[in-house]
């Protein structure tokens, strides 16, 4: 693993071939380092489409058939996190959080205010029927109804779901739930909409009630509304699941290989977010210290908990829009030959839809179709999601669903509960997967102690005993000097005797463990650790080799098993 972030994501293919000495330290008096650099100006950068018929037949046909590189992700630091960047940042999981915040999410204290609508344009994307409107302060949102079929479903599934993946570290657009009063409606002069010709000619009054017409209307003739607002800065299109953006100076990490973008493949799962795609983002220029970047937003995660599902529609999270054999077995039986789905004994409510727990497996679970980053999820990639949606208490699903200002308690309940089933079983799956050792921690005096993270979560059993194989790390060559080993049956875990005693500057500890459940706990979590003037400071962590080896049959067949 490069001490750095792998910044220098062009140069791998030449590095992996040639040998090459830079005669620099292997790690840095920065290291680990908490935030991505993006130090170069982005104000060049203009905007681009991607067209999504092209995005959909690419990812079914091409990249869906090809084998992922088990190459590890690029941009994590030298304890295998990712640092906080215009991507991501680290909130559950890294830093406690409370009810309270997971249910403000990313939302400021200026509300909606929707005493009168200015209506601009219709909503042109997306199936629920909505408008880009200004409210009675002059503040520009976009509008979703819900479908009359689902009254209140997809505005709760929009409120939760930003709620999630904001605590998730995902950068989202501000959401609330507000009310739509067409008595209180003013059409804007420059308003117009599109002809089945293509033509555009002013927006009326008829054009509104055809758009209403698909939307759900309570009892007093307003309807309720998901108001998103306008982010700040340039609207730049949006990004790609694969490559980097050329106009951007900062973009230097492939997208397939940002572990913040593979692991929504294991977030997706959770919460059944089924339209991955370049569509669903959003890039904007702002202004940060000084210079321009781009932020990047999942600015529609609303495709979530079943309320992707159109009547008539069950395979959702099961099956790609084609999904070759499945898709050609029940063709050429007209439609009889069962999948999976077919036999799922769902409960649905109105507003949450074909959502379930107890058939949910995330290693099979599938989008619509798959990006190259989902293709490239790694185990290590997975745990690491995995112990962030494990951080999910009960308490904070249910704030975050409470969010959703369900009508229906027993709705709000069921959701809740499909939520903790799905977390568990991630983290049943994944957490246990790979060497679950984290937190490793050296006192002064060599004691190690760490966590592991299974263990913790309650989804696997102790190993019988934990072992440490201790050496002396010379951080200009990268050679060691052994030190010797210990053991222990508990997760703290004393150096060798005389460790100290012509000790560096670094150390070395190789952690692995002893369990016959578990045959990948003997792949070792490598630790370093700097010497400071208070004690030893952990520098680095190396989960999985770079490129990563497939798990041998047996050991992928007995954790299967867990």
């Amino acid at each position: 693993m490069c001490s750095r972030l792998v910044f220098v994501a062009p140069l791998l293919a030449a590095l992996a071939v040639v040998p090459v000495s830079t005669g620099g330290p292997r790690f840095y008096h920065d290291d680990p380092i908490a935030r991505e650099p993006e130090s170069r100006d982005a104000a060049a950068a203009v905007p681009y489409g991607i067209e999504l018929f092209y995005e959909y037949t690419s990812n079914l046909f091409v990249t869906g058939r090809r084998a992922p590189s088990n190459t590890g992700a690029l941009n994590v630091n030298t304890i295998d996190e990712v640092p906080d960047s215009s991507w991501f940042t680290n909130r559950i999981g890294a830093v406690a959080m409370s009810a309270e915040q997971i249910g403000r999410g990313p939302n400021s204290d200026t509300r909606p205010a929707p005493e009168q609508w200015v209506l601009l344009r219709e909503k042109t994307a997306g199936t629920n029927a909505g408008f880009t409107a200004r409210d009675a302060n002059g503040q520009t949102w976009f509008l979703q109804f819900d479908d009359p079929a689902y009254a209140g479903g997809s505005t709760a599934d929009v409120e939760i779901a930003t709620k999630i993946f904001w605590a998730l570290g995902y950068n989202q657009v501000e959401t609330f739930i507000t009310t739509f009063d067409p008595r209180h409606v003013i059409i804007d002069s420059s308003a117009t909409s599109r002809r089945p010709s293509g033509a555009r000619t002013p927006f009326t009054r008829d054009d509104v009630d055809v758009i209403l017409e698909r939307a759900a209307r309570t009892s007093d003739g307003t309807y309720r509304a998901s108001a998103g607002r306008v982010v700040p800065g340039k609207f730049l299109g949006n990004f790609r699941y694969a490559g980097t953006r050329s106009d951007d100076p900062n973009d230097l990490v492939p997208h397939q290989h940002r572990r913040e973008l593979r692991a929504l493949r294991v977030f997706g799962a959770w919460l059944n977010l089924v339209d991955l795609k370049a569509g669903n983002t959003l890039d904007a220029l702002v202004s940060e210290n000084g210079h321009s970047v781009i932020r990047h937003y999942l600015q529609d995660v609303g495709s979530s908990l079943g309320m992707a599902n159109d009547p008539g529609v069950w395979d959702m999270g099961w099956e790609y829009f084609y999904d070759g054999d499945a898709t050609t077995r029940r063709l050429l039986s007209f439609g009889f030959a069962l999948s999976p789905w077919h036999t799922v004994p769902y409960v649905e409510y109105p507003s949450v839809g074909r959502f379930e727990g107890d058939r949910f497996d995330p290693r099979t679970w599938k989008p619509q179709t798959p990006t190259p980053a989902y293709m490239e999820l790694r185990a290590d990639d997975a745990f690491w999601a995995a112990r962030r949606v494990a951080a999910f208490t009960d308490d904070l699903i249910r704030a975050a669903v409470h969010e959703g200002q369900f009508s229906d308690p027993a709705a709000e309940r069921h959701l809740v509960a499909v939520l903790m089933k799905r977390r568990d079983r991630i983290a049943q799956v994944y957490l246990p997967a790979i060497n679950p050792v984290v937190d490793p921690k050296l006192s002064p005096d060599g004691t190690l102690t760490f966590a592991n993270a299974a263990v913790a979560a309650g989804v696997a059993e102790p190993p019988t005993e934990y072992f440490a194989t201790w050496s002396w790390f010379d951080n200009a060559t990268g050679k060691t000097r052994p030190i010797g080993a210990t053991e222990s049956a508990a997760t703290t875990l004393t150096a060798p005797r005389g460790w100290s005693r012509d000790g560096g500057p670094f150390v070395e500890v190789d952690i692995t463990s002893a369990s016959a459940a578990h045959p990948s706990w003997q792949q070792p979590v490598r630790t370093y650790f700097r010497r400071t003037a208070d004690g030893w400071k952990l520098v680095a962590v190396e989960r999985l080799p770079q490129i990563a080896a497939e798990a041998p049959p047996a050991q992928r067949a007995a954790e299967d098993k867990q």
